[in-house]
């Protein structure tokens, strides 16, 4: 593959720059930023509709459904832009959702739900994990069963980010119990604000909020699935593998690096700058070295579903890389700036507003988020290895 970006590429980079700096109000990112989930705030919804007005959400996909026909590579610049300043762009429903509706969905469920994507109307979250099936997808509990015309739902999903502020659920439900646990599996789409569905909240150590979403004779058409019955599996596996693939973000830790550098420029310790510290220097020479290769992982996926194929293995790799470095950075960071390092946001002693403090308490949710690394671990090591299970 070639990781050079072409001249019309690079204008697009420009304009999206440009974009950022003229037409979005910077106390409108400082509200993003402050939150603890951008993408949940109101300034984080309001920045969405914004995109979608400029013709920018959905700039990769097919034109036939509102999108901007552009190559993938595009998406990647806008998201990779846009990252930089902590900005929100779409979420799992533009860049997991979505395409796997393209690949799996029917065409009536691509004309039903592609075009509100795209203008916000819709919202997705993810329901797979249960309290008994979180890494192991296969053991899920939560029950769709066939009655007429419909089905109807009973069980329990946990961890389910977004369900608060979504309008539908991307639900992976057993469908039949007779069938061998990874068979017996569907995919279907379910409105969140249909009878039966409570939502309780679950905080994290991070900030940010999760919830817990309970099925009790849930009924919904039957058209609302997602692919063959009990093949759901694997609809979930493609999902979970553009997941993954973006899940993997370059400019929030490019981000990082370039604040902490800053900070060991503008710091002086025992009467010298802290970058003049051939300790501090060596970590983070380290830290950018691990950014790029971060870098080249992220090039190489976007590469791949541009070419209309599925990165696996490929996800794997690098939304491992990405969530460990996301600690490595936040320790090293806390271990330059010292105790006054540890404090959070709002103390007037806390070094870059508790930045990478708060940092710190996130990145154990983006180790297990997506799947958990063991098991992307396994996945390489099958995939790409060729080892046996």
């Amino acid at each position: 593959m070639d990781f050079r970006f072409t001249p019309e590429q690079e204008q697009f980079r420009e304009h999206v720059r440009a974009f950022i700096r003229d037409e979005v109000p910077p106390e409108m990112i400082a509200e993003i930023q402050a939150a603890a989930d951008g993408s949940a705030s109101e300034a984080g919804r309001e920045f969405k509709r914004l995109l979608g007005q400029k013709g920018l959400l959905g700039i990769s996909w097919p034109e036939e459904y509102g999108g901007g026909g552009k190559p993938l590579l595009y998406q990647f610049i806008l998201t990779e832009e846009l990252g930089y300043h902590g900005l929100p762009y779409g979420g799992l429903s533009l860049t997991s959702v979505g395409p796997t509706l393209f690949r799996a969905g029917t065409e009536e469920q691509r004309q039903q739900y592609l075009g509100g994507i795209l203008s916000g109307e819709y919202e997705f979250a993810l329901g797979y994990s249960e309290p008994s099936a979180g890494t192991d997808l296969g053991s899920l509990q939560t029950r769709a069963v066939a009655d007429g015309d419909d089905y109807v739902i009973n069980g329990q999903k946990i961890y389910t980010s977004a369900a608060h502020y979504s309008t539908h659920i991307w639900l992976a439900a057993r469908t039949d119990a007779n069938e061998p646990k990874h068979r017996g599996v569907s995919l279907m789409i379910v409105p969140l604000d249909s009878p039966g569905i409570t939502i309780r909240p679950l905080w994290t150590m991070g900030d940010g909020r999760t919830n817990e979403v309970f099925f009790e004779d849930v009924r919904i058409p039957r058209d609302n699935l997602v692919g063959e019955e009990n093949r759901g599996f694997y609809v979930v596996a493609m999902a979970l593998d553009y997941e993954r693939a973006a899940v993997a973000p370059i400019s929030p830790l490019q981000r990082s690096l370039d604040e902490l550098s800053r900070f060991t420029r503008d710091t002086s310790r025992n009467g010298a700058p802290l970058a003049e510290d051939p300790v501090v220097r060596r970590k983070l020479a380290e830290l950018a070295v691990e950014v790029d290769v971060l870098r080249l992982f992220s090039y190489r996926n976007a590469w791949m579903i541009e070419n209309e194929l599925v990165p696996t293995k490929e996800a794997s790799i690098a939304k491992v890389w990405s969530s460990e470095l996301a600690q490595r950075m936040s320790a090293v960071a806390l271990e330059i700036m010292g105790p006054r390092g540890q404090l959070k946001g709002g103390s007037k002693w806390a070094y870059l507003q508790g930045r990478f403090e708060r940092m710190y308490r996130q990145t154990p949710l983006m180790r297990f988020g997506a799947g958990t690394n063991e098991i992307q671990r396994n996945i390489i090591a099958q995939r790409g290895l060729g080892l046996p299970r």
